[in-house]
């Protein structure tokens, strides 16, 4: 029986130990050694979980992804208020940024550093958990952040990669607070190899500049890989629009044209496919399953279960062996909920769509729909169905939203809308419009 959660936790942690990336084929390998996973149903976990970035390790890549990289990530950051004006509520880490640099002088003397190094802090540890990363190990949490917070680290100068001479363009020379690296060995794509003229690792002015600004020597080592994961989280990815498959754990043949959608057709008793159609027939518009050693089983109490996961406040389903809705298992076992097609992709008149309601979490842990009014009759600029057409169109994009004099970006891959100004997140839930058995006969009857 797979362990969905223990597999993403393992692959995390294995990720973050060969310096945040590696390819495909050598992670399954790894995973495998632990868990008696497929190599096609650890490729549909690496697609669909936030954790992982699938990136073009060459021109071409193939639909098992044997050719690409896989980066890890997260949209977790350290606060820059913390070590200013003491920050106490925010959803940043609270941490010495030279704990995290391997560095921190305070740390490895009598004197207590006043910056907390503990990462599982009243603080920090709900953060984490929220995440999914409180059993990372503190020395890979640490390369978690390095290399998907670009404010930790100095940017590669620009000038340096261009001209001639030992400095490129870069008037400063050795005095240059920016990294003196090759952009296109960051990128993956210098030609010359080893001859290039630029630097491939970190020279001598390079690491003087780091450790100067309190970085271990060990963290130094990895900067270049670091470098180029940066520069991955940020390139081109690998599309989620591709046709997706859904595998089973074990080790039987994948049933390609197995489909998530439930059939509308079906539910109005009007399918002229029958056992032929693609889709799933079930007498409802949503469906919860989980994994057992057979494959999919349907959950019992599917309404309960529903109306649970259409209050955005909620993160788990009534019940003794409740579903989790942020990691989508039950007591570890995978779990997924079909559905009919999105509403928005469907004429008004097409009954029992399913309808997509965009939140944002309020100042008073309460969420607020997107489009209606908060507590101080504010409204954002896009509504549910706006946002929904965005997610659809591109599920990894991140889109601009206002709301009064202020904009934010709001990253459907994350699931946060961020305040650029003030560096600060709110939690972004899609959840369903509930609809119960009863309204659903009524419908159908009607």
């Amino acid at each position: 029986m797979s362990n969905y959660s223990g597999i993403i936790h393992q692959a995390t942690s294995i990720l973050c130990s060969h310096k945040g990336s590696l390819d495909f084929p050598q992670l399954h390998r790894k995973v495998f050694q632990r868990f008696n996973i497929t190599e096609d149903y650890f490729w549909y976990i690496v697609k669909k979980c936030p954790r992982f970035v699938v990136v073009r390790n060459r021109e071409r890549m193939d639909e098992w992804g044997t050719d690409c990289v896989i980066v890890a990530k997260t949209s977790l950051r350290l606060c820059r208020n913390y070590t200013k004006d003491g920050c106490r509520e925010c959803q940043e880490l609270h941490l010495c940024k030279y704990y995290v640099y391997g560095n921190c002088r305070y740390g490895k003397g009598r004197k207590q550093c006043k910056f907390s190094h503990d990462v599982s802090s009243e603080h920090n540890h709900p953060l984490l958990r929220e995440c999914t990363l409180h059993e990372l190990h503190d020395d890979e949490l640490f390369l978690l952040l390095l290399q998907n917070d670009p404010s930790l680290l100095p940017e590669v100068c620009s000038h340096y990669n261009k001209g001639t001479g030992p400095h490129g363009a870069c008037t400063f020379r050795e005095g240059c607070t920016k990294m003196h690296m090759c952009m296109h060995f960051v990128q993956g794509d210098c030609m010359f190899g080893p001859k290039c003229k630029r630097q491939h690792m970190i020279d001598d002015h390079g690491r003087r500049m780091l450790e100067e600004k309190g970085l271990s020597g060990d963290v130094i080592h990895d900067l270049p890989f670091i470098y180029q994961n940066l520069y991955r989280l940020n390139g081109p990815v690998v599309p989620y629009a591709t046709r997706e498959r859904v595998p089973e754990p074990l080790s039987r043949p994948v049933n390609l044209k197995e489909e998530m959608e439930i059939c509308l057709h079906f539910i109005r008793r009007n399918c002229r496919f029958q056992d032929q159609c693609i889709r799933v027939h079930f007498n409802l518009p949503y469906k919860w399953e989980v994994i057992d050693g057979n494959g999919w089983k349907d959950l019992r109490h599917t309404e309960d279960i529903e109306r649970a996961f259409c209050d955005p406040r909620n993160t788990h389903s009534p019940g003794s062996r409740p579903v989790d809705f942020l990691a989508m298992t039950r007591e570890s076992d995978p779990v997924r909920r079909l559905s009919t097609v999105s509403s928005v992709t469907k004429p008004a008149h097409y009954i029992l769509t399913t309808e997509w309601l965009w939140y944002y979490k309020g100042d008073h842990e309460n969420w607020i729909e997107f489009g209606k009014p908060d507590d101080k009759q504010r409204t954002t600029s896009l509504s549910s169905r706006e946002l929904e057409e965005a997610y659809l169109a591109n599920c990894s994009a991140e889109v601009t939203v206002m709301k009064g004099h202020r904009h934010y970006y709001l990253s459907f891959q994350d699931m946060y809308q961020r305040n650029p100004k003030h560096n600060t997140k709110r939690r972004v839930r899609r959840r369903p419009r509930f609809i119960s058995i009863r309204e659903v006969e009524d419908k159908i009857s009607r």
